[in-house]
Order: C-alpha cells, then structure tokens, then sequence
C-alpha cells in the first residue's frame, strides 16, 4: 500500500491579510506564488524549488500600510501547512543542515524538527530594504514559519557583503536543510525519530 500524501492545505483570514496555502512535501519544487511583495515571492520560489516542495501561496494583504503583516503571516501560514503535511514525523530524518554559498555570501542553516519552536538569527543586511521590502522582515517572516511548524532552526551569516546574495543564501540554505530534514529515512521503519516517542513540544 502506498503512504498517504504528505500534503496539507491552509486557509488563514484576519483584519490584516487574506492567506490561502496548499503544500505537498514529496514534490518536485512547483511554485505557483503571489504574496504581493516582489521579492518575498522571488525568495519563496527559491525555497520551493531548492526543498522540492510544491507549493501554491496566495496572500492578500495590507500593503498600503507596509508589507511586515504580510510578511509575517505568510510565514504562519507555511509554517502551518509544514506542520500539518508532516503529521505525526513518523519515519524522517529529522534533522538537516546545510551551508549554502551565494557568490561572496554564505549562509549556514541547521534544522531540528523537534516540536519545539526556537529560532537563532545571526543575520545582518548591509542595507534596509531589497527592493521594496524591509530587510528586517526576513526574520519575522522566519520566526513565524518556525514556531508554527515547530522546528528549532539556527541560521547564521558566516560571510556576505551583497544584501540580495544574503537573503538569498538564507533562503536556499534553510530550503535545503528542510529538504534533508523531512526526507524519509529508509532505516527508520517508520518510526518516530525520538527517544520519548514522539515529536510534540
């Protein structure tokens, strides 16, 4: 008998954005994303790809005041569809790592999908804003997606100069540690990967 589908679909709707989300896991990095904010949506492709996700992400937001709610609660969203798709963790590697080079940039991520959520950021941009978007929002847009899936996640800036190659190598690096992270481990059997049996906060 084949697994279920590794796939969850979410819908999330407040005073401050309109989010529908549909992710399956065992994809092959189809994005059909449009978030309102150019390069978020640049940078979620990239993750889409580079994890072999598929993902379809639509956002309404409140972009006349600024794009942190959008941001912010797209993260939510995928964090939330990520955690539901996974179910019970039975049978993942759990953990995933990667130190991604972007040109002079270089990024480090480490994943545990641990039920408990914690994120370091150790990022700096040279500059405020890619584009139109806040630099600062990267982080909250982070920290949203970790402690909704429940993932502890380190990211960490070990050299980059070029603010687009930083968020870039961020993006990349965590798409490809998630990618390692969820992949099934034929050793496994199945089994919950933790000694308390299961994987909750």
């Amino acid at each position: 008998m084949e697994p279920a589908p590794r796939r969850a679909e979410i819908a999330r709707t407040t005073a401050e954005t309109d989010i529908r989300a549909a992710l399956t896991l065992d994809g092959t990095g189809k994005a059909a994303i449009a978030t309102g904010i150019g390069f978020l949506d640049h940078m979620l492709h990239a993750l889409t790809r580079h994890a072999l996700l598929d993902l379809e992400l639509k956002a309404q937001g409140d972009l006349h005041i600024d794009f942190h709610h959008t941001a912010e609660d797209c993260g939510i969203v995928l964090g939330q569809a990520l955690k539901s798709a996974l179910g019970e963790k039975r049978g993942i590697a759990r953990f995933g790592h990667c130190l991604m080079p972007m040109d002079e940039a270089l990024a480090e991520c480490a994943i545990d999908i641990s039920g408990r959520p914690f994120l370091a950021w150790s990022v700096a941009f040279p500059r405020d804003k890619i584009g139109e978007m806040d630099t600062e929002l990267f982080e909250e847009f982070f920290r949203a997606l970790v402690t909704n899936a429940g993932l502890t996640c380190h990211i960490t800036l070990k050299a980059g100069i070029n603010a687009h190659h930083i968020a870039e190598a961020c993006f990349k690096g965590f798409a490809r540690a998630l990618r390692m992270a969820i992949e099934p481990d034929p050793r496994a059997a199945g089994a919950i990967p933790s000694t308390k049996g299961v994987l909750e906060a």
